[in-house]
Parts: C-alpha cells; structure tokens; sequence
C-alpha cells in the first residue's frame, strides 16, 4: 500500500478567483474545489476583480457570490488606489488584509509610490498590508516601513534583489513578512521562453542564479503562496496574452517533491503553508482540518485539474503527493478527486 501522510489544512493568503467579473476563468465554486484539490482549506482572495474592491458595496456584493459557492474557507483582501480612505472603517472587520499594486498587473490597479506613507497612515487597526512590489520601489517601502511600522507582507518575492531587500528591512527590525510562488522556485526564464504565453506572469520568471538564491534563503521567506492567477486557454494564445498561471492545485506536489530532493524539510513546508499564513493573517484552523496525501508519484495532468483554466505549466512533471482526502472542520469535503460538498459550504473569514 502506498504511503500516505497528513498535514494540517494549508492556507492560502495570494489566489485570484476571478468572481465577480471574469468567472469564464474561474469562479468561487470552481477555484474553491481546485483549493481543496491542492490541500487548501483556506484561501484569501484579491481585490483585483474585473471592478476592483475597493468600496464596501463591491465587497458585499462579493462576499454574497462567496458565501454561495465556496466549498473551501474564504477571506478577502479590499483594494486602493490611495482615494478611499474613508472606505477603509466600513470593511476593516471584513476583510484580511489590504492589498495594495504598486506595478501594473492584472486589472488598471497600480498605485503612485509617493501616495504611500498616506495609505499606511489611513489604514485602521493591524490587519496587514499586502504589496505587489517589485525591484523599483523597494526604497519608498523601506522608508514607508520606517515611518509608519505597520505589518507588512510582500508577495511574490522573485529575485535576489527582491529577497534581500526583505531581508535587510527585517534586519532593521521592521515588521515585514514575504511570499514566494512555486513559479517563482520551479520555473526559470529559460522556461517561460519554452512556455511562451504560459509562462507569462508578473513578477517575471527569473534566472537560474535568482531561484537558487531563493532556495539558499528560504528562512528568509515566511510564506509559499500560489498566486492562483487562472485565464483560459484562449485568452493566453490571443495575441496580449494576460499574465498569471494557475498554481494552487500544483503547489503542494511540487513542494513535497523539493522535500523528497532534500531543498526542505516537512516542518519548513508545514510552517510556509500552514503556520506562518495562519499567525500572518491570524486565521485558527481547527484540529478537525486535515489533508490526507498520497506519496507515491504521478504525472501532473492539465485534464485532471478542477480549476476552470484546465491547464498548468508544470504539465508533464513527475512529482509526488496527491491529496486524496480532506476533511475541513470535522466533515469530508473532498475524496479520490472529487468534492463531496455542496456550494456554500465553505466557511467566510474573518
């Protein structure tokens, strides 16, 4: 009989399921179910939808397509553009974090760097502070940290620079966190020359020198997040390819495969998948919350993915670990690839 392991149920804090807007790439059902699939029992969802979230209306109005259709537990990160402050009291009890693009990404959502300071300054209470942010700005974050020291995360770290950065901020005793996506720790930019269109993604896929100095500092870095970033088929072989892959079904073979190969061990994988986002975002996952996992190995396959997209980039890969069984909040939710609950059982954080 083959091995299998359990892990306390993963968390999440970086996926974008598309609902409301562009629910042809995903939806909360289906982004949920491919959560489960990849051993999520919770994820946080970003604000940068089709209409960004940044007004209580938009959020309860997605919070309402939520509440109808997640099979997983789900949180929700509220959005500015530095002109809705006074938004700000109204959503603080119902979101877990404030999201904030300081690159264009995804959605007309980026914010002038010298708007900032103000931001950090309107945010109420200590729910984190989420930044996209790249090489360029890493100087204004730092100076923004010194003057108003509130908790920080950035996402997608990827490159030596990016890392070092955080790394230094930390050294100064600045209240910084960060996340890595598996992308970002299995895929070069050698690889997104073979994968065209579906390697296409922001941050960009780095070198082989940036990805091994991720490895070599893995302390450094409190979260693997997926950036769960789905778009149809089509759409990435249109001629402006939108960035983003899917992830979250993928990351925890791809990160018990690296575990295998001996890049980590199984408590630095519990602490970046579990631990960390749970003392980060301060979300409880009950003892009931399990993930059972199947250690022999398989091929990863686009056809059998649950999210909508149906594709990844790690088609092909042998890895191990395929999650056969969760059980979320003492009841099965999903078995041998199939989710066995009904939409809207999924519990809304916070």
């Amino acid at each position: 009989m083959a091995k299998t392991i359990t892990l306390p149920g993963l968390i999440d804090p970086h996926v974008h399921l598309r609902d409301p807007g562009q629910t042809h790439k995903e939806d909360f059902f289906t982004g949920t179910s491919a959560s489960l699939a990849g051993g999520y029992t919770t994820v946080m969802d970003m604000p940068n939808n089709a209409e960004p979230i940044i007004s209580l209306e938009r959020l309860e109005a997605k919070i309402a397509g939520a509440k109808s259709k997640a099979v997983s537990d789900i949180g929700f990160h509220f959005g500015t553009l530095g002109d809705n402050f006074e938004e700000f009291p109204k959503v603080i009890d119902k979101v877990m974090g404030l999201k904030i693009y300081m690159n264009v990404t995804t959605g007309n959502f980026k914010i002038d760097a010298d708007r900032l300071i103000e931001i950090y300054k309107a945010w109420p209470g200590s729910k984190p502070i989420l930044l996209h942010a790249e090489d360029d700005v890493s100087d204004i974050v730092f100076k923004t940290l010194a003057a108003v020291p509130k908790q920080t995360h950035i996402c997608h770290v990827s490159s030596e620079a990016e890392l070092t950065f955080v790394m230094k901020a930390k050294e100064k005793g600045l209240p910084i966190t960060c996340g890595v996506t598996p992308h970002h720790l299995f895929l070069t930019n050698k690889d997104a020359d073979r994968l065209g269109a579906y390697g296409h993604m922001k941050p960009y896929l780095k070198t082989a020198k940036d990805v091994q100095f991720l490895w070599d500092h893995l302390d450094a870095i409190d979260v693997i997040e997926s950036d769960h970033a789905p778009h149809t088929r089509a759409e990435k072989d249109s001629a402006e390819p939108p960035f983003g892959v899917p992830g979250i079904e993928t990351c925890l073979p791809l990160m018990l495969t690296a575990e295998q190969e001996g890049k980590l061990n199984r408590q630095q994988l519990i602490d970046r998948l579990h631990a960390n986002p749970a003392r980060i975002f301060n979300v409880t996952v009950d003892d009931t919350t399990v993930v059972t996992v199947d250690m022999s190995e398989y091929e990863l396959v686009n056809e059998k993915l649950l999210t909508k997209a149906g594709w990844t980039p790690f088609a092909g890969q042998r890895v191990v670990g395929k999650v056969t069984n969760v059980t979320l909040h003492g009841a099965e939710a999903f078995k041998d690839g199939q989710v066995i609950v009904q939409p809207g059982s999924g519990t809304l954080l916070p």
